[in-house]
């Protein structure tokens, strides 16, 4: 082979490389949704930096279509789904809703699942294609946060002022079966099987200090596990009625974190075990978490402080605070495919 020949594969090498960069780098970015701001600030994993600011009246939920072009955000000043172009962050439609909405989850074929948060509470699905409210299901409370299983069949959905997690069958689109409580239901998160079926579902509680378990295959709560009360730093401020808010089983299924407002930490259990690993200090007033779509990191928002926490999951470090609008509190990520 000759030396030009050699040249010209260097070359081509070197160019495929560079232009591989940017497909690594650029596999999702984070969304904190800024409460009192009324803004979405877009930050992008690989640098730690705020990429763009999207503005909508007080955001709650914030999620996305299955093929990444579009964001949702359920707006509380109108009673809304907003639906926004991801590239440029306006508002392509105002779905209006049954009632005051909060968190998002997304069905694998698009359904986007509406917590209503008004008694006797529903679950409001909006067609992805035509943007409309299709349903609303009756469910046992208002709605505060909700969950896809990880095989999609099913949403888990709890409700604050009615002490109960609703399970929704999204096949036939009905209440299959609930869980009640003694104390309100908060952020949660769901573990598969193996096989992809669902194995638990882990839940906070209003003023309990840790979380709950739930077999998903018995409809039963099998343990109640309280956090660790030190690093104690201050029993006031953060989530109100939420000592422990904001949880989430990483993606690689081997860990489960766990916010702690009370400790301003973030727990660390392994899975499937529950064996606690440790704890990373945070900001003030912790309040809810979602990971990188590689895995390596945790974001966690600091509403007291407006700041965003980024965790290194493998040495359980704290690797960057970033500067965010006022009152960041849902985070989600967006994976793009």
């Amino acid at each position: 082979m000759s030396l030009t020949t050699l040249k010209y594969y260097g070359y081509l090498v070197c160019l495929l490389l560079l232009m591989a960069i940017p497909l690594t780098a650029h596999t999702g970015f984070i969304y904190s949704a800024n409460w009192i701001s009324g803004t979405i600030d877009v930050i992008d994993p690989a640098t730690n930096k705020i990429v763009q600011t999207i503005k909508v009246d007080l955001p709650h939920g914030v999620n996305f279509s299955p093929d990444g072009s579009r964001i949702y955000v359920t707006s509380e000043d109108d009673e809304a789904l907003d639906v926004l172009d991801r590239q440029t962050g306006e508002i392509i439609k105002k779905v209006h809703l049954s009632g005051h909405p909060n968190n998002i989850a997304v069905a694998k074929d698009g359904r986007i699942l509406v917590c209503i948060r008004n008694n006797p509470g529903a679950l409001d699905i909006v067609d992805a294609n035509s943007l409309t409210l299709k349903k609303s299901i009756p469910v046992n409370g208002g709605l505060h946060n909700n969950a896809l299983t990880p095989d999609g069949k099913y949403v888990v959905a709890g409700s604050i002022w009615g002490n109960v997690l609703n399970v929704i069958d999204l096949q036939t689109e009905q209440l299959a079966w609930v869980v009640k409580f003694d104390r309100g239901t908060r952020p949660m998160t769901v573990e598969a099987n193996p096989d992809g079926s669902t194995r638990r579902i882990f839940l906070q509680l209003t003023g309990f200090h840790g979380f709950v378990v739930v077999d998903f295959a018995t409809h039963q709560e099998v343990a109640r596990i309280k956090l660790p009360d030190e690093p104690r730093w201050y029993e006031t401020g953060g989530q109100v009625g939420g000592a422990s808010h904001g949880i989430g089983v990483a993606p690689d299924g081997k860990t489960l974190w766990v916010n702690s407002s009370i400790t301003r930490s973030v727990f660390v259990y392994s899975l499937p075990d529950l064996k606690l690993l440790g704890h990373v200090r945070a900001g003030r007033g912790v309040e809810w978490l979602s990971f990188s779509p590689n895995g390596e990191t945790v974001y966690v928002t600091n509403s007291a402080e407006n700041t965003v926490s980024a965790i290194d999951t493998k040495t359980f470090k704290e690797v960057a605070r970033i500067a965010t609008h006022d009152d960041p509190k849902r985070i989600n990520t967006l994976v793009l495919p």
